[in-house]
């Protein structure tokens, strides 16, 4: 099993898939790692030689990943409600973000709705 950036890849999929379940790693920046390695992306997770997964880590090192950029993201949030911003307050409220209607959709973003019992 190839574990990279400390994420287990899933064996049977082709490496060009298993490498976006890496945070921050999608199938453009999967595509850019593998040539940059000399990888072949059609080369299942499973088949991988030893040579080949050190070639792809050291691809990934101009990358930020996993870890260090989760922090970046809960950083940058938190910087933007400290400040007091209109998306730190949308962040603080739990509402869309990035101008998105909120009087009809948005239930990912705000939850199940809460039931208002109407009194006679």
């Amino acid at each position: 099993m190839a574990r990279i950036a400390g994420v287990d890849l899933p064996k049977e999929k082709r490496i060009e898939i298993g490498l976006t379940y890496i945070y921050g790693i999608g199938r453009t920046s999967s595509n850019k790692i593998l040539e940059k390695a000399k990888v072949s992306p059609d080369v299942r997770v499973k088949d991988l030689t030893d040579d080949q997964v050190q070639s792809i880590r050291n691809a990934m090192e101009g990358y930020k990943v996993e870890g260090d950029l989760r922090r970046e993201v809960a950083l940058n949030i938190k910087r933007l409600t400290e400040i007091g911003c209109f998306r730190g307050i949308r962040h603080r409220r739990s509402l869309p973000v990035r101008g998105q209607r909120t009087k009809t959709n948005a239930r990912t973003r705000k939850g199940p709705r809460k039931l208002v019992s109407k009194k006679k």
